[in-house]
């Protein structure tokens, strides 16, 4: 089959052509038609099928006749990053070149005036994170009542990042008399639930089953102890001979720290994370795909909708806490036929995440040892966690470990004999004698551990001075 098979216009074949496609991919196959016909569509495909252009195409088809109104787009794209927003609006800038559609980007980190200025004239298509769509909703900015076509991308990344009550609230905005077309890269039950609540009797597709792995990405584990973890890294990308990578961490402070160590180490390097304003986070990832830097540390905000063509390698530095991110991340090599290499760094008390993987994947990830780096023996036991010493020093300090002899003590010195602890005290027994020699009152509720201040007695109130009714 190839793209001349649909029922398309001759610009939109052309702009295909131009790019330097002929044939779909099964995900745009099984897609394009059903959305030509205006049905509801439930797609389940990973980002690195075609996917994206699997619903642009059609969208293109059936908003190339028609105008929009003020403030009123045609058409609403829903995305869970900058990034992945972006990138969908360079593929609506690609095929639809020949005909005069508008469009706006809605997203966080940028300038508005532009887009304010295209909103005000009337758009073809918007293309918004959940978050900025909503904010300029409130100011009145654009309005939702004119969609005939709505699409929320990545489903899954937008219930796992939270973004699913605002997208819950603009469904409720847009008219009924709509087409929604969902698609993520996984279908948990809350997805089919919210599935069913947006579509109305929606055709499903699927491209590949869930959570499967590029046929063409050779993935591996390394054991490394904490101590040892960048070195292992330093040490991976000097033995794997690995000149160009996406190197991922979990949290955004330790892709800055990365950055600066391995900057250090006279690699090429830049990060890309979500305190990053747009235009920062744009330049790296320009820069990454121009060849001109070699290295780019991010955080998950990378690793969905990035089309990186060409990425030889991606590393785990850390590896994901979600076994689908693992797949998410992986998936940006490998891509279009194309072979990658992946490797995840893994300390000892982080295998249950390689056993999640594992059952998740249903394929084991073969280990690799780094030369120059103590390695982690598989049956390695995990020390426990230390415990507080302020919840268990004293007990530390008085009970000898379960099952092992009491300390020994020296020959010419007694055993210090242990204080007797104070006699309880009841409201029946009044006062008791304390250090100073004075007596305090009962004490109720305390137990054996009262505080010699709270014992002190209460001066007599007759002795106290009487204050002057002046």
């Amino acid at each position: 089959m190839k793209f001349n098979d649909f029922a398309l216009r001759p610009e939109i074949l052309q702009a295909v052509a131009d790019a330097g496609y002929e044939i779909p991919t099964p995900i745009q196959q099984q897609a394009i038609s059903i959305i030509l016909t205006g049905s509801d569509l439930l797609g389940i495909a990973q980002t690195g099928t075609g996917k994206t252009a699997a619903f642009v195409l059609p969208m293109i088809e059936r908003l190339a006749s028609g105008r929009a109104k003020a403030r009123m787009p045609r058409s609403l794209i829903l995305s869970p990053t900058r990034e992945l927003a972006t990138q969908t609006a360079n593929y609506f800038a690609t095929y639809g070149k020949h005909l005069n559609l508008t469009m706006a980007l809605l997203i966080g980190g940028v300038g508005m005036d532009e887009q304010w200025r295209l909103l005000e004239r009337g758009v073809d298509v918007l293309i918004a994170t959940p978050g900025r769509l909503l904010d300029q909703f409130e100011r009145g900015k654009v309005l939702l009542g004119g969609v005939t076509i709505l699409v929320i991308d990545e489903a899954d990344r937008m219930l796992d990042m939270g973004f699913m009550p605002d997208v819950e609230r603009i469904v409720s905005l847009v008219s009924r008399n709509r087409q929604t077309l969902m698609f993520s890269a996984t279908m948990p039950p809350e997805i089919r639930r919210l599935a069913g609540a947006f579509l109305t009797e929606p055709r499903e597709v699927q491209a590949t089953p869930p959570a499967t792995m590029a046929a063409g990405v050779e993935d591996h584990v390394t054991m490394v102890p904490t101590r040892n973890k960048f070195q292992a890294l330093r040490r991976l990308i000097e033995t794997q001979e690995v000149d160009k990578a996406l190197i991922f961490c979990n949290r955004k402070r330790e892709v800055a720290s990365l950055r600066r160590q391995l900057e250090r180490s006279g690699l090429n390097v830049r990060d890309i994370h979500g305190d990053l304003d747009q235009s920062q986070r744009t330049q790296a990832l320009d820069a990454f795909k121009r060849g001109e830097i070699d290295f780019l540390v991010a955080t998950d905000v990378a690793a969905r909708g990035l089309d990186i063509a060409s990425l030889p390698c991606v590393i785990n530095y850390d590896i994901p806490t979600h076994a689908d991110d693992y797949v998410h991340r992986i998936g940006r090599t490998g891509r279009a036929g194309q072979e990658g290499r992946a490797f995840t760094l893994v300390l000892p008390e982080e295998r249950r995440f390689v056993d999640a993987i594992t059952r998740l994947t249903g394929k084991e990830i073969p280990r690799l040892e780094i030369p120059g780096v103590a390695a982690v023996a598989p049956s390695e036991p995990v020390a426990p966690p230390r415990r507080s010493a302020a919840r268990n020093g004293a007990r530390a300090r008085q009970e000898p470990p379960t099952g092992s002899p009491a300390a020994p003590q020296p020959a010419d010195r007694a055993p210090a004999e242990r204080r007797p602890p104070p006699p309880r005290v009841s409201r029946a027994e009044g006062p008791v004698p304390v250090r100073s020699g004075r007596t305090a009152g009962p004490v109720v509720g305390m137990g054996d551990h009262v505080p010699l201040f709270m014992r002190r007695p209460v001066p007599n109130a007759e002795l106290l001075p009487k204050l002057s009714d002046d």
